[in-house]
């Protein structure tokens, strides 16, 4: 694809193919074909490694944060579990939500929590609504584990992020679907490898090993879920989506 912009005339024109078209500079579809591109070349550019959330490094992108925030005040669950801790900013940002709203507690799980990452976590303001889960996430020892942190009766969401290939996520939904209580989610992060197969720090094989693939198949087998953005709370745009690293993340159980 070939975009190109003329501030003057206030115009972009989009060839894809061989077949052009041109659209208004300052239109909605015009800001969708641009944002594409943006995404592409800031996660090439490590842009979202460019944050931290009260101290910790938060490795997503502004606009998933704001949008998983409107989520979890509007679901309140109990317990978010997650998967996929790194640095630990994104638990961080959860508890705070947690502390925030008087309710709810963050369960983060990783393959390897590197000491310094644990440290730094445990001693944060935010630690008294943290837990966390050092194993393979898919591994049945973790599984039961974080399944006996979640209590009978308790509203939770569920958070995928630590590795993103197809089979790893599908293996992911398929252990903690069960967590996710009616109305809440289980989000299935970094859909956005599907546009990021052809960017110097791409791959090929992302063009169909990714998480947003995953999501769709489950989705197909398990009709007590849907893939559904959650509703904006507040929107005076003509805008309807998101910019996001989570395309066709978001499944709701009915």
């Amino acid at each position: 694809m070939r975009l190109t912009i003329d501030t003057e005339a206030r115009t972009l024109t989009r060839e894809v193919r061989g077949e052009e078209s041109v659209l208004d500079l300052y239109s909605k579809e015009a800001f969708e074909a641009v944002s594409r591109e943006w995404l592409r070349i800031g996660w090439n550019e490590k842009y979202t490694y460019t944050f931290s959330w009260m101290g910790r490094p938060i490795i997503q992108l502004p606009d998933d944060l704001v949008r998983i925030q409107e989520a979890i005040y509007q679901v309140k669950p109990d317990a978010l579990i997650e998967t996929g801790v790194a640095h630990g900013g994104s638990l961080v940002y959860y508890a705070g939500l947690f502390k925030a709203m008087g309710k709810g507690r963050a369960i983060g799980i990783d393959i390897e929590i590197r000491p310094h990452n644990r440290r730094a976590i445990e001693a944060h303001e935010m630690s008294p609504f943290i837990t966390l889960v050092e194993g393979n996430s898919i591994a049945p020892e973790t599984v039961r584990r974080v399944h006996s942190l979640v209590q009978p009766g308790e509203t939770a969401m569920v958070v995928l992020d630590s590795r993103h290939t197809k089979n790893h996520v599908r293996a992911e939904l398929e252990a903690y679907h069960d967590l996710v209580t009616p109305g809440s989610y289980i989000v299935a992060t970094d859909g956005c490898q599907m546009f990021l197969h052809d960017v110097p720090r791409g791959k090929p094989e992302w063009a169909w090993d990714h998480a947003a693939a995953a999501a769709e198949e489950f989705a197909r087998e398990r009709e007590e879920f849907e893939i559904v953005q959650p509703p904006w709370p507040f929107n005076e745009s003509d805008l309807t989506e998101n910019v996001t690293h989570w395309p066709k993340a978001w499944l709701r159980r009915k």
